[in-house]
């Protein structure tokens, strides 16, 4: 089933924001790759202090490249004079990602922080299946998410540092039309490629203290279906002592088997897990709002990820 593609095009209101994420694990497990574009960066502090008003004057793209013996993180935010976008293409600074022929392409081209050092190659990721379908995550609408591609073929060639693999990946998209902290207190996410589908598990609080979930099997045919999501399963605090939890089958356990990002308000972990039966390993990110929203992080964050006006 195909879908639309990214639609790079997407309107961001005042105080709004739009990101599209791309994850991916090399085949031996030993390479891993995150990428994700801003327009209305949600996690700045540049956009927060600047009111909001302009969300297209603060735009960034994040990339994470884990590799043996080696980790680069870079994400520089930048002004409305260095975007360009359309229904099928994202140009950030130096760095631009365009939907062609079915394909997402990402040429990097960015330095990383707080230790400078380049990050530049080609990423190549092409679904194995498409869904043009989105989700609510609160009742009014006002965020929302779309897996454009659970499951899909990633190729990585990058000649900074010069690494190359291939794997599995995921793409996806969310979308809302106030700051993310206004709408939320904290959420659990996690995406499992099993043999034939994609398990997709939301779970977190409302800023009203209202609890949400969300489980979906995603068929490798683009079918979506909602299911009964299992237990709640309690996964070890960070380095950060951030609160991670997932869920997994009865009797069954969810173990983090590394541990890829970790701050004070946002950690991103692989798990081993059983999902609808099958042993399975997942992606997982949690985030707490209420830490994002403390001033001293906001502080900090000009560290990681400084601003080219």
């Amino acid at each position: 089933m195909r879908g639309p593609g990214p639609a790079f095009d997407g309107d961001v209101p005042p105080g709004g924001y739009r990101w599209w994420y791309v994850d991916a694990v090399s085949d031996d497990g030993a390479h891993g790759l995150t990428l994700i574009a801003f327009v209305g960066s949600v996690f700045s502090p540049y956009y927060a202090w600047s009111g909001r008003a302009q969300p297209e004057n603060h735009v960034a793209v994040n990339v994470a490249l884990y590799a043996p013996g080696t980790k680069r993180w870079a994400m520089t935010e930048r002004g409305s004079r260095r975007l360009d976008r359309g229904p099928a293409h994202l140009v950030i600074g130096p760095s631009l990602l365009r939907w062609d022929d079915g394909t997402l392409v990402a040429t990097i081209d960015e330095v990383a922080a707080p230790l400078p050092a380049r990050l530049r190659g080609t990423v190549r990721l092409t679904p194995l299946a498409e869904v043009g379908q989105a989700f609510a995550l609160d009742p009014a609408g006002r965020h929302r998410w779309r897996p454009i591609a659970p499951r899909a073929r990633v190729e990585v060639a990058m000649t900074a540092p010069a690494v190359r693999w291939a794997g599995t990946g995921y793409l996806d998209s969310n979308a809302g039309d106030e700051p993310l902290e206004d709408g939320f207190a904290d959420w659990d996410w996690s995406r499992a490629h099993r043999r034939a589908d994609t398990v997709v598990l939301y779970d977190g609080v409302r800023r009203d203290g209202s609890a949400f979930s969300l489980a979906l099997r995603i068929g490798d045919d683009g079918t979506v279906e909602e299911v009964p999501g299992p237990p709640r399963f309690r996964l070890p605090g960070s380095a950060w002592r951030m609160a991670r939890g997932t869920r997994v089958d009865p009797g069954g356990v969810a173990r983090v088997t590394r541990t890829w990002e970790d701050s004070p308000f946002y950690v991103r972990s692989a798990l081993a897990t059983r999902l609808l039966g099958e042993d399975c390993a997942a992606v997982h990110e949690s985030l707490s709002l209420d830490r994002f929203r403390m001033g001293l992080v906001r502080a900090m964050l000009p560290f990681r990820m400084p601003r080219r006006g």
